[in-house]
């Protein structure tokens, strides 16, 4: 699996610390919320809510250099709104990588 990564954030940052520092934070305080909200809607069997949960977190997977994973929430998400939570597991797989590589920056 791939790894997340700043290329994106020190790209769009341009040298600019504490930008970069202010972006890296709201990411991880926004990203636990909804992967919570995420899971509850798991939960629930709320598909409707589920893949707009999936939506939401696509660009957080996106910001952090994950292109395959994006692919991946890009198929779910549509699978999702089909009934279809096939990729269950394979997606949860990308939240834990994203939240281990956010509690060690």
């Amino acid at each position: 699996m791939e790894s997340p990564n700043l290329s994106y954030i020190d790209q769009l940052s341009g040298g600019d610390l504490e930008f970069k520092t202010k972006i890296i934070n709201i990411i991880k305080s926004e990203f636990p919320l909804e992967k919570d909200e995420y899971y509850n809607n798991v939960r629930y069997n709320k598909l409707e809510k589920v893949a707009e949960n999936v939506h939401k977190l696509k660009h957080k997977i996106s910001i952090l250099g994950l292109e395959k994973s994006y692919t991946i929430a890009e198929t779910y998400e549509e699978e999702i709104r089909n009934n279809d939570m096939s990729r269950e597991q394979e997606f949860n797989g990308i939240l834990d990588t994203i939240t281990d590589y956010l509690n060690k920056i």
